[in-house]
Order: structure tokens, then C-alpha cells, then sequence
């Protein structure tokens, strides 16, 4: 994993290296580790995300066919100005 420090600001490339590992899951996978998970522990955790993601998988594709609402979206306030784009973003 690579963050590159711009113009010495390392405070705002430590929030991105922060938001990085977060969207990896570095973060969890640490915690996770950080005790013995008994094999029948872990394979009823492993169970329950595979239940997670099937659920979540047949939600995004009901949205998408029509079948069932999708989130609203969220209301703009006329004369914002649109927000910058993120550090790293292209």
C-alpha cells in the first residue's frame, strides 16, 4: 500500500492511508486476530457474512430489475458548490 505526502502535509496523508486500510479491511482482519477464534467460532462467522453477502447480492439485484425500491437520494441544496474531490482521486 503506497500514500504519497504532498506539499508536507502528512496529517492529510495519514487520514487517507486511515481510509485506505479501512476500505481494505485491514482494520477488522487486525481485530480479529488479536484473539484465538475456536474453528467452530470461525465457522459460524464465516457462515453468517456468506449469508450477508448472498442477502445483500439478491437486494442490489430486486433494485436494479425494478422489483423492489431503491434508497432515496439525497436532496441537493440549489447554489452549493460542489464538493472537491478527494485526496488521490482522479
Amino acid at each position: 500500500m503506497l500514500v504519497t505526502v504532498r506539499d508536507n502535509n502528512v496529517d492529510q496523508a495519514l487520514k487517507f492511508l486511515k481510509k485506505k486500510m479501512q476500505r481494505e479491511g485491514i482494520f477488522r482482519e487486525m481485530k480479529m486476530r488479536s484473539a484465538y477464534e475456536k474453528p467452530s467460532e470461525r465457522k459460524v462467522r464465516e457462515k453468517a457474512e456468506a449469508v450477508r453477502r448472498a442477502r445483500k447480492l439478491a437486494r442490489k439485484i430486486a433494485i436494479k430489475e425494478g422489483l423492489i425500491a431503491g434508497p432515496k437520494p439525497k436532496p441537493r441544496v440549489p447554489g452549493a458548490a460542489p464538493r472537491p474531490m478527494a485526496f488521490g482521486q482522479t
